[in-house]
Protein backbone atom coordinates (compact mmCIF):
# COMPACT_ATOMS: atom_id res chain seq x y z
CA UNK A 1 0.00 0.00 0.00
CA UNK A 2 1.28 3.76 -0.95
CA UNK A 3 0.34 6.11 0.98
CA UNK A 4 -2.31 8.51 0.21
CA UNK A 5 -0.04 11.68 -0.08
CA UNK A 6 3.68 10.90 -0.26
CA UNK A 7 4.70 14.32 0.50
CA UNK A 8 3.53 14.30 4.30
CA UNK A 9 4.76 10.57 4.31
CA UNK A 10 8.24 12.22 3.27
CA UNK A 11 7.85 14.81 5.80
CA UNK A 12 6.97 12.51 8.73
CA UNK A 13 9.80 9.13 7.49
CA UNK A 14 12.32 12.15 6.95
CA UNK A 15 11.63 13.72 10.30
CA UNK A 16 12.24 11.13 12.78
CA UNK A 17 15.41 9.99 10.67
CA UNK A 18 16.52 13.70 11.05
CA UNK A 19 15.66 13.67 14.52
CA UNK A 20 18.04 10.54 14.81
CA UNK A 21 20.46 12.39 12.84
CA UNK A 22 20.74 15.12 14.99
CA UNK A 23 21.11 13.16 18.06
CA UNK A 24 23.97 10.90 17.10
CA UNK A 25 27.39 11.76 19.40
CA UNK A 26 29.48 9.19 17.24
CA UNK A 27 29.61 9.14 14.33
CA UNK A 28 31.85 6.57 14.12
CA UNK A 29 29.59 4.20 15.92
CA UNK A 30 29.96 0.47 14.30
CA UNK A 31 25.90 0.38 12.42
CA UNK A 32 23.94 -2.86 12.04
CA UNK A 33 24.98 -3.33 8.15
CA UNK A 34 28.55 -5.33 8.08
CA UNK A 35 31.03 -2.34 7.70
CA UNK A 36 29.02 0.65 8.23
CA UNK A 37 29.60 3.59 10.45
CA UNK A 38 26.47 5.64 11.72
CA UNK A 39 27.62 8.22 9.17
CA UNK A 40 27.52 5.53 6.19
CA UNK A 41 23.75 4.86 6.88
CA UNK A 42 23.59 8.69 6.49
CA UNK A 43 25.99 8.73 3.25
CA UNK A 44 24.05 5.79 1.42
CA UNK A 45 20.26 7.59 1.75
CA UNK A 46 22.02 10.91 0.38
CA UNK A 47 24.33 9.05 -2.50
CA UNK A 48 21.79 6.72 -3.43
CA UNK A 49 18.51 8.28 -4.39
CA UNK A 50 19.77 11.70 -6.15
CA UNK A 51 21.38 8.89 -8.89
CA UNK A 52 18.07 7.01 -9.17
CA UNK A 53 15.84 9.85 -9.74
CA UNK A 54 18.13 11.22 -12.54
CA UNK A 55 17.65 7.88 -13.92
CA UNK A 56 14.11 7.84 -14.00
CA UNK A 57 13.33 11.71 -14.60
CA UNK A 58 15.02 14.95 -15.53
CA UNK A 59 15.22 15.73 -12.05
CA UNK A 60 18.10 16.49 -10.34
CA UNK A 61 18.57 17.17 -6.54
CA UNK A 62 21.34 19.61 -5.33
CA UNK A 63 24.61 18.89 -4.15
CA UNK A 64 24.70 18.76 -0.33
CA UNK A 65 27.39 19.22 2.21
CA UNK A 66 29.89 16.18 2.44
CA UNK A 67 28.82 13.81 4.99
CA UNK A 68 31.88 12.84 6.56
CA UNK A 69 32.34 16.85 6.99
CA UNK A 70 29.14 17.47 8.57
CA UNK A 71 26.39 14.30 8.27
CA UNK A 72 23.46 16.62 9.77
CA UNK A 73 24.04 19.51 7.26
CA UNK A 74 24.11 16.75 4.30
CA UNK A 75 20.74 15.01 5.77
CA UNK A 76 19.11 18.53 5.82
CA UNK A 77 19.69 19.55 2.33
CA UNK A 78 19.22 16.38 0.98
CA UNK A 79 16.06 15.69 2.64
CA UNK A 80 14.87 18.85 2.21
CA UNK A 81 15.14 19.14 -1.01
CA UNK A 82 13.27 15.70 -1.54
CA UNK A 83 10.59 17.17 0.44
CA UNK A 84 10.73 20.34 -1.95
CA UNK A 85 10.50 17.37 -5.02
CA UNK A 86 7.79 16.16 -3.64
CA UNK A 87 5.51 19.32 -2.66
CA UNK A 88 5.79 20.77 -6.26
CA UNK A 89 2.55 20.41 -7.87
CA UNK A 90 3.97 20.53 -10.91
CA UNK A 91 5.09 16.92 -9.72
CA UNK A 92 2.03 15.08 -8.41
CA UNK A 93 1.33 13.65 -12.12
CA UNK A 94 5.06 13.06 -13.72
CA UNK A 95 5.59 10.05 -14.70
CA UNK A 96 8.82 8.23 -13.26
CA UNK A 97 10.39 5.82 -15.71
CA UNK A 98 13.54 4.26 -14.65
CA UNK A 99 14.97 1.94 -17.33
CA UNK A 100 14.62 -0.95 -14.58
CA UNK A 101 11.19 -0.64 -13.15
CA UNK A 102 7.51 0.05 -14.89
CA UNK A 103 6.56 3.44 -15.26
CA UNK A 104 5.43 5.00 -11.82
CA UNK A 105 3.32 7.93 -10.58
CA UNK A 106 6.90 10.20 -9.25
CA UNK A 107 5.70 10.87 -6.11
CA UNK A 108 4.56 6.88 -5.98
CA UNK A 109 8.19 5.86 -6.84
CA UNK A 110 9.58 7.87 -3.91
CA UNK A 111 7.40 6.83 -1.32
CA UNK A 112 8.08 2.98 -2.68
CA UNK A 113 11.75 3.15 -2.91
CA UNK A 114 13.16 5.82 -1.33
CA UNK A 115 10.76 7.08 1.82
CA UNK A 116 10.35 3.04 2.87
CA UNK A 117 13.96 3.14 3.04
CA UNK A 118 14.76 5.93 5.32
CA UNK A 119 11.98 4.55 7.27
CA UNK A 120 13.84 1.29 7.49
CA UNK A 121 17.53 2.55 7.88
CA UNK A 122 16.08 4.86 10.84
CA UNK A 123 16.32 1.51 12.68
CA UNK A 124 20.06 1.35 11.59
CA UNK A 125 20.75 4.55 12.81
CA UNK A 126 19.39 4.23 15.67
CA UNK A 127 20.37 1.59 16.92
CA UNK A 128 24.02 2.61 16.29
CA UNK A 129 23.70 5.14 18.20
CA UNK A 130 21.78 4.07 21.25
CA UNK A 131 18.15 6.19 20.22
CA UNK A 132 15.17 5.00 19.94
CA UNK A 133 14.73 2.36 17.33
CA UNK A 134 10.77 2.24 17.88
CA UNK A 135 9.20 1.98 14.37
CA UNK A 136 5.54 2.38 13.37
CA UNK A 137 4.29 -1.57 13.64
CA UNK A 138 1.67 -1.06 11.09
CA UNK A 139 3.94 0.48 8.88
CA UNK A 140 6.58 -2.41 9.35
CA UNK A 141 3.44 -4.59 8.67
CA UNK A 142 2.85 -2.93 5.66
CA UNK A 143 6.44 -3.08 4.10
CA UNK A 144 7.05 -6.74 5.08
CA UNK A 145 3.54 -7.90 3.25
CA UNK A 146 4.82 -5.70 0.41
CA UNK A 147 8.37 -7.38 0.11
CA UNK A 148 7.99 -10.72 1.26
CA UNK A 149 6.49 -11.75 -2.38
CA UNK A 150 9.35 -10.59 -3.85
CA UNK A 151 11.41 -12.29 -1.33
CA UNK A 152 13.86 -13.98 -4.25
CA UNK A 153 14.34 -10.54 -6.17
CA UNK A 154 15.08 -8.57 -3.40
CA UNK A 155 17.93 -10.78 -2.56
CA UNK A 156 19.32 -11.23 -6.31
CA UNK A 157 19.40 -7.90 -6.34
CA UNK A 158 21.78 -7.42 -3.25
CA UNK A 159 19.33 -4.47 -1.71
CA UNK A 160 19.33 -7.05 1.39
CA UNK A 161 21.66 -9.65 3.33
CA UNK A 162 20.29 -13.04 3.96
CA UNK A 163 17.11 -12.80 6.29
CA UNK A 164 17.54 -13.10 9.84
CA UNK A 165 15.40 -15.68 11.16
CA UNK A 166 13.00 -14.44 13.64
CA UNK A 167 9.85 -15.95 15.59
CA UNK A 168 6.91 -15.88 13.77
CA UNK A 169 4.74 -14.17 16.28
CA UNK A 170 7.90 -11.67 16.92
CA UNK A 171 6.63 -8.04 17.01
CA UNK A 172 6.01 -6.44 13.22
CA UNK A 173 9.49 -4.57 13.81
CA UNK A 174 11.61 -7.63 14.32
CA UNK A 175 10.25 -9.34 11.55
CA UNK A 176 10.71 -6.45 8.93
CA UNK A 177 14.29 -6.18 10.53
CA UNK A 178 15.17 -9.50 10.10
CA UNK A 179 13.88 -9.85 6.77
CA UNK A 180 16.00 -7.05 5.72
CA UNK A 181 19.10 -9.21 7.09
CA UNK A 182 19.54 -7.53 10.41
CA UNK A 183 19.30 -9.09 13.34
CA UNK A 184 17.02 -7.47 15.92
CA UNK A 185 19.23 -8.35 18.89
CA UNK A 186 21.98 -6.44 17.45
CA UNK A 187 24.02 -4.41 19.66
CA UNK A 188 27.27 -1.88 18.62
Amino acid sequence: MIPDDPAAEHRAVAGTFGDRVRGVADWDAPAPVDGWRARDVVRHLVEWFPAFLADGSDLRLPAVAPVDDDPVAAWEQHAAAVQAVLDDPDNAERTFAHPRLPELPLPRAVAQFYTADVFMHTWDLARATGQDDTLDPARCEQLLRGMEPMDDVLRRSGQYGPRVPVPDDAPWQDRLVGFIGRDPAWRP
